[in-house]
């Protein structure tokens, strides 16, 4: 069997670490020492070849640095979002450590709690080189269908722009705007990220499947998903750090609403609902925002 290391042990990385080990030896590590089967050091992990990075978009950077040596190992980055400090991509952070060969990305809708449940789910590894997306999709279980793309900037922008998409129908939901409402932003919201993700050379495709659409639907439609929740607390008038405090875990759509508000005025980008999310996220009343909204 294949070995496979797993480094992020949080929800997302323990259910990837449980469905890879179908087919797979899989190894789990964190920053903090976890009660679970095959957990072992960094180091250990470091010496497998194929890898699996869950760690979150706004840390990665500063563990990259402080922690990985490349040694030609074949990743598989299994998070989504935007740099909020600097406004990069995750393959524009990885791109100083491990090269593009080397390197794929994971899209799709998928809850973490559902995989663990063996629920069928289907995903999309993105690579440049096609021969390392076939590989690490012949990792995935039977429960799990996957695809592969090479369009690795337009999963990219879907995966991150759907989360802050999510906090505004999270929004809609608390303040009891109704479901004609909800249908609209989600619509107006992948009108906007496909706009976005053609800025930076994305292809259509991506936007009207799983990595795009299908992710949005998930994301921007329950209450498990997190960043969804982030919305209901705004609209309840809680402040992002209560709400931070009380989910407990991270909630990517926080760090790419200003990733992409520093975009927006750096590049003269028309985004409004992430404008909003972000002016919401700053403090603005979601009433007003949403009149802001409408009147553009």
């Amino acid at each position: 069997m294949t070995k496979v290391g797993v480094i992020g042990a949080g929800k997302w990385g323990s259910a990837l670490a449980f469905a890879l080990s179908e087919k797979c030896e899989v190894y789990i590590t964190s920053r903090r020492p976890r009660e679970l089967k095959n957990f072992v050091s960094l180091d250990e992990i470091l010496k497998l070849e194929y890898l699996v990075i869950a760690i979150p978009a706004q840390q990665i950077a500063s563990w990259l640095r402080d922690n990985f040596v490349y040694n030609n190992h074949k990743i598989l980055v299994a998070a989504k979002g935007i740099e909020a400090s600097s406004g990069r991509f995750l393959n524009e952070i990885y791109d100083a450590y491990v090269p593009q060969n080397n390197i794929a990305f994971l899209s799709g809708p998928s809850f973490a709690a559902e995989v663990m449940r063996s629920l069928p789910t289907a995903l999309v590894v993105n690579a440049k080189n096609e021969e390392l997306s076939k590989t690490f999709a012949s990792f995935f279980p039977s429960f799990i269908k996957t695809y592969i793309s090479t369009d690795v900037v337009g999963a990219e922008v879907a995966g991150a722009y759907k989360n802050v998409i999510a906090i505004a129908a999270g929004i809609c939901e608390g303040l009891g705007l109704g479901k004609n409402a909800a249908a609209s932003l989600i619509a107006r919201g992948l009108v906007e990220m496909h706009r976005f993700g053609l800025s930076y050379g994305a292809k259509d495709e991506t936007f009207i499947g799983l990595s795009g659409a299908g992710d949005l639907f998930l994301t921007a439609s329950s209450t498990m998903s997190r960043n969804f929740r982030v919305g209901l607390g705004i609209a309840e008038g809680k402040s992002k750090e209560q709400i931070v405090k009380e989910l407990g875990e991270v909630a990517e759509g926080i760090g790419t609403a200003y990733a992409l508000h520093k975009i927006a005025k750096d590049k003269d980008l028309y985004l409004p609902i992430a404008r909003e999310v972000y002016n919401m996220l700053e403090g603005l009343d979601p009433r007003i925002s949403l009149r802001n909204f409408l009147a553009n």
